[in-house]
């Protein structure tokens, strides 16, 4: 994910916590959080995914 998107997430928490959001800028917020948690995903899928290779090769 990119930094400028994370940037936004928490421009727009800090905005939610203090004067509330828009309905178009809740919309954003869940899109790049549906993004930030694929990301997430994929990252940890690509983690084990290494490991049991590595645990392959070692048999």
């Amino acid at each position: 994910m990119q930094e400028e998107s994370l940037l936004r997430i928490n421009e727009l928490s800090r905005k939610k916590k203090t004067e509330g959001l828009t309905a178009e800028e809740q919309a954003e917020q869940a899109e790049l959080y549906r993004v930030f948690i694929d990301d997430i995903k994929n990252q940890v899928k690509t983690a084990l995914d290494n490991e049991i290779e590595i645990c392959k090769s070692e048999e």
